[in-house]
């Protein structure tokens, strides 16, 4: 089964994306995690990247398309694979076309108070990668990871400014796909406005 998982930053793409991957043993490809991926490994595209994201820009559609089609063309991918931030321009979906079928596309609505509320909360771990959410899933200790005692960060695209310019961003950008594919009958919306 190959599905697309729309929806502004913080749906719950990846919530949902994760809980169907156990579901039905394909892949869940994020480029926001292949992105992030790149920039930890400091990768030229990952420097790129690294700058674009911090200002909550979307990646170009060149780049964008390369790295998913890479990421596709692994066996892992052959019997399915759930897509997570991709495509999000028309153009990216008609690459996506020519790159194989897709038979479901799942469109997560949530109000956009809800939307800065989850994002502007996410907090992580620098030192394991451990995720958290001051109101959903808060350390045992404010601030503090709860594996190894090292301080939380935010992402850089996690700030109010770069919240809020995500969130235009994809009302400009990626709105005009939900059209796109609910054209070819392929669009189910799922509301996503109860907390994870």
């Amino acid at each position: 089964m190959k599905l697309i998982f729309l929806g502004p930053p913080g749906a719950g793409k990846g919530t949902m994306a994760a809980r169907v991957k156990e579901y039905l043993g394909i892949p869940h490809i994020s480029t926001g995690n292949l992105f992030r991926e790149n920039v930890a490994e400091k990768t030229q595209l990952g420097m790129q990247v690294k700058e674009i994201m911090e200002q909550g820009n979307l990646v170009p559609d060149d780049l964008t398309i390369a790295i998913v089609k890479e990421r596709l063309s692994r066996p892992d991918a052959e019997k399915g694979f759930i897509l997570d931030g991709f495509p999000r321009t028309i153009l990216q979906a008609e690459a996506l076309e020519k790159m194989t079928s897709i038979k479901h596309v799942l469109n997560l609505i949530c109000p956009d108070r809800e939307l800065i509320r989850r994002l502007t909360g996410r907090r992580f771990c620098p030192a394991c990668g451990r995720s958290y959410h001051v109101e959903f899933i808060p350390p045992k200790q404010e601030n503090i990871c709860d594996d190894d005692g090292h301080q939380l960060s935010i992402r850089d695209d996690d700030t109010l400014e770069a919240v809020q310019n995500r969130l235009n961003v994809y009302m400009e950008k990626t709105r005009p796909l939900i059209e796109w594919y609910e054209n070819r009958g392929l669009l189910r919306n799922i509301e996503a406005d109860v907390p994870p």
